[in-house]
This record gives structure tokens, sequence and C-alpha cells, in this order.
């Protein structure tokens, strides 16, 4: 994507409203860790803010989730742990607004201040980092954020950066006004990465049994298992494996489900053997609610069945 439109620009700027909220008792907690290492850890072996703000940025930009939860504090490290891997991706993707892992290098600019070079095929964004202004345990960066190619200035944006000097190491504490506080955000990941996951399993299933109705037509004959539609490890496919289906789909686990096949009706042999597909979620609660059943007629259902299978009395999904 580029830098240089002005739709950008307001992505840039909704950083701040989609994914950092302010949140009163976290501020508090954090601040209040802060300033009990404070004395003990302001001597000058501390790194100083404009290293580690860099430091971020290229794990950012590589999608480095060990990298970026190094400047994470306590407090937000244990949520961003906790986090689907695709939430954790998407908050690494907004600090330097590229849609895929980049090719991180740092430099230094003539004016001697550190700039994060971040390359994708599509776009290469420069990051350039300013003098620190440290109050005690906080210290607050203006960060400009830039399109390499621009010549113009079109595509400049300017945030301040907040980090936190927690247990002698600056960790990031917000973005402009508002506080990173991964805490008060896991309901609200949790809930849209479940939405999310849930359709992918209802569309999962559907592929699954559009995969078992072309086995059934080229083999006359059910698959064993879903294992039977993946893809061949060597060769031309075959019955054992068909090459139907990804990988991830034929090992029965995608998207925070787990996927189940089973035969009914004591055949596996001609166009009247049934089949149900079931889908449940991995983590309940976190990577889905909801348990999804195609049926042996093609119905598809979907219930709360608290991480169980699901069953035909359940609702049925259009």
């Amino acid at each position: 994507m580029g830098l240089a439109s002005h739709s950008a620009a307001r992505k840039f700027v909704s950083l701040a409203t989609t994914f950092l909220l302010a949140a009163a008792s976290g501020a508090a907690q954090q601040s209040n860790a802060g300033a009990a290492s404070a004395t003990s850890n302001a001597s000058s072996a501390t790194p100083s803010p404009d290293a580690a703000l860099r430091d971020l940025l290229l794990a950012a930009c590589s999608q480095s989730q060990n990298g970026f939860t190094r400047f994470l504090t306590a407090r937000n490290k244990e949520s961003f742990s906790r986090m689907a891997p695709s939430a954790r991706v998407a908050l690494m993707k907004r600090f330097v607004l590229l849609g895929e892992p980049g090719k991180p290098s740092a430099i230094t600019n003539p004016s001697g201040r550190p700039t994060v070079r971040c390359e994708t095929p599509a776009v290469t964004t420069e990051m350039q980092i300013g003098g620190a202004d440290i109050r005690e345990n906080v210290a607050f960066l203006p960060l400009e954020l830039r399109d390499a190619a621009d010549t113009t200035g079109e595509s400049v944006h300017q945030a301040n950066v907040g980090l936190l000097r927690e247990n002698g190491e600056w960790k990031l504490l917000s973005l402009g006004l508002l506080l990173l506080d991964l805490p008060a955000l896991e309901l609200e990941w949790d809930a849209a990465e479940m939405e999310t996951n849930e359709q992918a399993a209802i569309d999962s299933l559907r592929k699954i049994a559009a995969a078992i109705e072309t086995y059934r037509r080229t083999y006359a004959r059910l698959p064993q298992s879903l294992a039977n539609l993946g893809p061949p490890l060597h060769g031309d496919p075959s019955a054992e494996a068909a090459g139907l289906l990804d990988s991830d789909l034929a090992t029965e686990i995608k998207g925070g489900y787990s996927f189940r096949f089973v035969i009914v009706g004591g055949t596996s042999a001609g166009a009247d053997a049934k089949y149900e597909i079931a889908a449940k979620p991995s983590t309940y609660g976190r990577t889905g609610q909801r348990s999804f059943l195609r049926d042996a007629n093609g119905v598809m259902h979907g219930g709360d069945h608290q991480g169980a299978v699901g069953t035909t009395f359940d609702p049925v999904v259009k």
C-alpha cells in the first residue's frame, strides 16, 4: 500500500482509536510500576529511549513477535502473549503502515537522528526518530514517518511515542496521548478474532465438503480421513493424498479451529454414502465460541457448546 494517499494518513491516525485505548487503571498501574524502579534504574547504563524505539520499529517491520515483546511492559507483554497470532501481527503492522513483513534496516540521517527503513516489494517507509524529552521515568519522542519515494513531503505523518522505564529498560507506553493498555483490549481483540475465525471455520467446512464430493466422483468412495484429501508428499495425486485440500485442513487444524470428518450410515462407497464434518474452537472463548456441524444432509448448524462438538439440534447457519 502507498503512504502518499490521504487514506494512509487516516489509517495512521486510526491506530490510536483502533488499537490503543486510554484506560485509567492501566495508566495508574504502568506509571506506578515505572516509578517504583526509576530511582534504581536511572543510571547511565540504561539504553537510550531512541535506541529502544528504533529496535521496536525494526521488530515491527519484520513482524518479529519476540523482538516486539521486548519493548512491552510486563503487564502488556502478558496480554500480548495471549492474543491470537493474527491479532499480534495486526498490531505490529500498524506501527509501520505495512501489510506484510518488510526488510528492516537502521541508518543515521545527516542530522544524526536514528532512522528506520522498512522495505517491502510494494513500498519502503522511513521512520525518523527525534530527540527524547525525558521526564524522570517517562520519555516522549517525536516520530516522523514517510514513504521513502516521496520527494514532496506529502506523505509525512508525525506522532509522539511515549516510553516508560521499567526495570531499567524502556518500554512502550503510548502513541500520542493514548496509552497502550493491552489488558483492556484483550476482550475486544478476542471478540473480533472469534468472529473472523468462526466465519473462516464455516467456509472451511464448505471447502472440505466440496473436496469430499470431488474425491467421491474421482474414486467412487469417500475418503477414510481428511488426510486423504491433502497434498501428496511426492508424485501425482492419488486416493491416499488427492491434493484437494491444503495441508492445514488435511491435518484437521486451521484458523483457531479443529475439524473432524466422520462417515455415517455404515458404508463409504457409492453416491449414497453419507458423512458429517464438524469444527470446534481449538481454545474455547479465545479462538472461537461456536461449534459447527455440517450434517449428513448437507445442512450447516452452529451453537455454543463450551468447546465441544456441535449437534444437529443447533440452529441452522446460512
